[in-house]
């Protein structure tokens, strides 16, 4: 009878700290925007607001020494994830984004030449029905080893429905010469 009793205590006590919980259905409120991966799971770099990747990225984590790459003139190209936060859209949506020309590098670090260290577009497409597009960063060898890396900047523009996240629309990324 002992023996019974301890599990009679032992289910009156689990039924009694059970609770239910209300099941919270999360619906998306506010503008749909578009942000950096990398710019959400990277944590910025002195002197700027956003992060100068030296590795590239994986997507949906922060970037890993023991997982990523790093960034060089023999990378061949970069992809960069961009997050499109909100509901998914039926149709594809073309964004902009812009190199920033006037950022200034901290020294020894230099910013890329368009077409010598670096090429790429002004726009890409976020499919319909997808959350992600990407940008295609072209790695340019120079085939000149320096000590000088180059750093290419950039900012998501958006469209006339999808407005740039104001905290994740910069990123850059450094290219090592050596």
């Amino acid at each position: 009878m002992k023996k019974y009793s301890f599990i009679i205590y032992i289910g009156l006590v689990s039924l009694l700290l059970s609770s239910c919980i209300k099941e919270d259905v999360k619906t998306f409120q506010g503008e749909t925007v578009v942000e950096f991966d990398a710019a959400v799971f990277n944590s910025v770099t002195a002197g700027y607001t956003y992060p100068i990747l030296v590795r590239a990225a994986g997507y949906g984590r922060a970037v890993s020494t023991s997982l990523d790459p790093s960034i060089t003139r023999t990378t061949t190209q970069v992809k960069l994830r961009v997050n499109l936060v909100g509901p998914q859209r039926s149709s594809d949506e073309i964004i902009s984004y812009r190199i920033i020309s006037e950022a200034v590098p901290v020294s020894p670090n230099a910013l890329g030449i368009f077409n010598t260290h670096f090429g790429t577009g002004n726009t890409f497409t976020i499919p319909a029905n997808s959350s992600f597009g990407e940008i295609t960063i072209l790695v340019y060898n120079t085939g000149v080893s320096s000590t000088t890396p180059r750093e290419v900047h950039l900012e998501l523009l958006g469209n006339a429905l999808v407005k740039p996240s104001e905290n994740y629309k910069k990123v850059a990324i450094r290219i090592a010469q050596n």
